[in-house]
Formats: C-alpha cells, structure tokens, sequence
C-alpha cells in the first residue's frame, strides 16, 4: 500500500499535489534523473543519486509543500555536486597512489647532473637582464602574452619580440658556461 505524505495545505490552496511517495516518484522521477545526467554525465551514477534523491524524500520530506519539483531538483543538484567532489577526491588519491613516476629509483649521478644543471640554468638567468629573466621564467611558468606584458608593462605586441631575444640571449650565456661556442 502506498504511503500517503502528510501535506499541509491551507484552506485557500487548490493545489493538485500527489499525496503519495508513488505518484512523487512517477511523477517527478523522469526530470531528476535527466537533471543528474546532465550534471554528472555518467547514467548509472544518475540512477543512484536519483534513487537517493527519493529516498531523502521518503526518509525526510521537506516542510513546504509548494513545489516539491524544486525541493527534489535541490537536493538532486547537492547530490550531484557532492559526487563530482568525491570523485574528484578519489581519482587524485589513486594518481598518488598508482603513479608509475614515483616507482622510479634514480641514481646519484642522475641527480647530481640534474643539479648541476639546475645550477647551470640559474646562473645563466643571473646573467641576463631583470625584464629578460622575469619575461622567460613567466613565460615557462605558463602566463600569456598578455600577462606577461602587464607584468613587464610593455606593449602586448612587443612580448614576442622580447621573449626570443630574451631566450636567445639566455640560450648563448648557458652554451657560454658549459664550453659549447
């Protein structure tokens, strides 16, 4: 038998609500699970989370009765974001845990030509001009031209111009240093 949902409605109300937990679910279960696939992607994912949706009802059903479609799209969109931050969370602790890179044993004159170089690459900034140095070290930290012109404060235009000289200038000082010209 299905459960009657106790609806409190006023005397002037001409809402026609279904009362019970069935007619809900048949009723709005269509446009959760579309909303949850649509924010998760996933189908089975969608299934689960419309199914606890649901249940939140059954187990505890909000206080208003005025738009049950609203309550059930919230709580299905907390739901949802909730999953998206656990899944998150999950796939970078397996990245920790299963990165074939940190197997690696490397060898102590692997890292001593890694420093070495770290040292050779570090002098040969020194070497070069302030704009020079901060115009590469920001372009191989990833900024845009543009952020790097603001930076700088040139001319959008002229950071390309800048950036090769800078980096072939930084290019002869290192060759300089390890005997190369």
């Amino acid at each position: 038998m299905p459960q009657v949902i106790n609806q409190k409605q006023s005397p002037g109300d001409n809402l026609s609500c279904p009362t019970s937990f069935q007619e809900l679910f048949h009723t709005y279960y269509p446009a959760v699970l579309r909303q949850l696939y649509y924010l998760l992607g996933e189908k089975s994912a969608a299934e689960d989370l419309a199914q606890e949706t649901f249940l939140r009802l059954y187990t505890s059903p909000p206080r208003e009765w005025q738009n049950p479609g609203g309550w059930l799209a919230k709580v299905a969109t907390n739901l949802a974001y909730s999953y998206l931050r656990a899944e998150k969370s999950r796939q970078a602790r397996e990245s920790r845990l299963f990165d074939p890179g940190e197997d690696k044993i490397v060898s102590i004159d692997d890292l001593f030509l890694r420093q070495q170089e770290v040292r050779q690459v570090r002098s040969a900034l020194q070497q070069l001009t302030d704009r020079d140095r901060l115009c590469l070290l920001l372009k191989f930290s990833g900024y845009s031209y543009r952020e790097i012109a603001c930076a700088l404060e040139i001319r959008h235009g002229s950071v390309g111009t800048i950036l090769a000289r800078a980096l072939e200038r930084f290019r002869a000082e290192y060759q300089r240093q390890r005997g190369e010209r």
